[in-house]
């Protein structure tokens, strides 16, 4: 049986945040968005299927006891189902990737919880919530280069998205008076049409 230590090329004293952090590392390099069209992208699954199956491996030794770290303790409610997540995600499986993120108690929900629901988010077209949780995943964890280039992609699809509240003019919210003065305006110019115009906005 392969060591799944060795295929995320840890040692069995690594810590679980060495753990988590080689996972990361090798799930973004084998990420199937990177293999779109390439003719390696059967290579890549497969790799990625055997890095979830590692890191599944030892997150389910160290809960058991099988295998104590000398890190903090590991957060089985939220840290084992990251792979699940990633893989649904991966799929276009969105609902049951949302149903795995919100079966996690809130008190066990770090930055990699935030960055996968920001993500489930993204996938479904809701820019300024997938940007809110991929804020607070870079605030936990400022250091994380893949959660800060998620909040830079959220930011700007939100801005592209159309708003509208905001006026067509110089780039401010457009109120509830400016809707009925328009309006009104309207109103009067077309009474107005066929006898004197009345200048009435």
């Amino acid at each position: 049986m392969t060591d799944p230590y060795a295929i995320l090329g840890v040692s069995k004293n690594a810590t679980d945040e060495e753990i988590k952090n080689a996972y990361r590392e090798l799930a973004r390099k084998y990420h199937p968005d990177n293999y779109t069209d390439n003719p390696l992208s059967d290579l890549a699954a497969e790799k990625m299927k055997e890095i979830n199956d590692a890191y599944d491996q030892i997150i389910n030794q160290r809960r058991s006891g099988h295998s104590k770290s000398h890190g903090a303790p590991f957060n089985a409610n939220a840290a084992s189902s990251f792979p699940e997540v990633r893989s649904l995600i991966n799929q276009g499986r969105l609902e049951q990737a949302q149903e795995v993120l919100d079966g996690v108690a809130p008190q066990s929900r770090d930055a990699e919880w935030y960055f996968l629901n920001g993500t489930v988010l993204y996938r479904r077209g809701w820019f300024e919530q997938a940007y809110t949780s991929f804020v607070t995943a870079s605030r936990m964890d400022p250091a994380n280069e893949e959660y800060r280039r998620a909040v830079n992609n959220a930011q700007k699809q939100s801005t592209r998205q159309y708003n509208p509240y905001h006026s067509y003019g110089g780039g401010r919210e457009c109120s509830g008076c400016d809707v009925c003065s328009s309006l009104l305006c309207a109103d009067c110019c077309c009474e107005c049409m066929g006898g004197d115009l009345i200048p009435c906005c």
